[in-house]
């Protein structure tokens, strides 16, 4: 099939694009930076310099790829995300999840796609309290976390945004993938990544008792998922290995597999004016998500099951 895939050189693009190539679709792929086009090129792809926040360009570069499928890897996270400012720091990335979605649906409609395959997240559910000592796991028609905090809500608000224009777009097959906590190389759990580079700082610790339940993916079975989806009945899919683990069993484990000292614990009391009120959210709240939709209708099943296994593969 004929691809367009938007974002193609971010975490999820770099791997996704040989993995498209080797199931024998043609790729275009888009990029936000000239330097990037020969990284696209060496990969198989038909590389596009696009800015996803210029609506002529968007429809410019989609009308001329003439896509059977569009796959929406759109992002612009910051390197350094640091949870007293969120907010600013995730304005660009809110706005492509919103404009950036509203016009790449319109184009892809205009150049007569079936399909829009689009990133989401599995992590931002609202909590619930575990089931007899374990762990409650989400599944996909559950509500998104509009009581978190305040400088997540307009990232939740947008991401909501992202979803309903997708599934709502007429004549478009859509695929929601909820994606997990991703792993892997390019990403911020990256030995070169800022999660793992305050751990190495021993600058995250684990706060309150760390009893937030998170759910990882590795960038890889991330990409094999879009794969999968690709001719799939419309729907929204968390795309999460098998194993949700609480901050106090997973940061420890991080902090082995990259060679750290254990992290420290800091009171939420404490860590509030230290971190802010997202950081203390992010580790006392929250449930793992369920991947059995996943597994039952797209046929997917993460190669790396675990992330315990993963860290030490990906970090060792």
């Amino acid at each position: 099939m004929r691809v367009f895939l938007a974002g193609a050189t971010g975490a999820i693009g770099r791997r996704l694009t040989p993995m498209l190539r080797q199931a024998g679709h043609e790729v275009v792929g888009s990029t936000r930076t000239p330097a990037k086009a020969a990284e696209l090129e060496r990969a198989g792809a038909k590389p596009v310099v696009l800015d996803a926040l210029r609506r002529e360009a968007v429809f410019e570069a989609v009308l001329d790829a003439r896509p059977e499928v569009v796959i929406h890897m759109l992002t612009a996270l910051p390197q350094h995300l640091h949870p007293r400012t969120v907010e600013r720091d995730l304005a660009i990335n809110d706005r492509i999840r919103e404009d950036g979605t509203r016009d790449l649906v319109a184009a892809a409609q205009q150049a007569g796609a079936r399909q829009m395959i689009a990133q989401s997240a599995a992590f931002l559910y609202m909590p619930l309290a575990g089931v007899a000592g374990r762990p409650a796991l989400r599944g996909e028609e559950e509500a998104l976390n509009f009581e978190a905090p305040k400088p997540l809500l307009r990232s939740i608000n947008a991401l909501h945004m992202l979803e309903h224009t997708v599934r709502s777009a007429d004549g478009l097959e859509a695929v929601v993938l909820r994606l997990g906590h991703l792993y892997g190389p390019g990403t911020a759990f990256a030995r070169d990544g800022a999660i793992a580079q305050k751990v190495l700082a021993r600058k995250l610790p684990v706060i309150g008792g760390g009893e937030a339940v998170w759910s990882f993916v590795h960038v890889d079975d991330a990409a094999r998922a879009v794969v999968d989806a690709i001719g799939a009945d419309r729907g929204v899919y968390n795309v999460v290995d098998d194993d949700p683990a609480s901050v106090r069993q997973w940061l420890p484990e991080l902090a082995r597999a990259l060679g750290a000292k254990p992290p420290l614990h800091i009171p939420a009391r404490l860590a509030r004016p230290l971190h802010g009120a997202v950081a203390v959210s992010m580790m006392t709240k929250g449930d793992g998500a369920s991947n059995e939709l996943a597994k039952q209708t797209l046929g997917w099943t993460p190669r790396l099951a675990s992330w315990r296994q993963g860290f030490r593969t990906a970090l060792g």
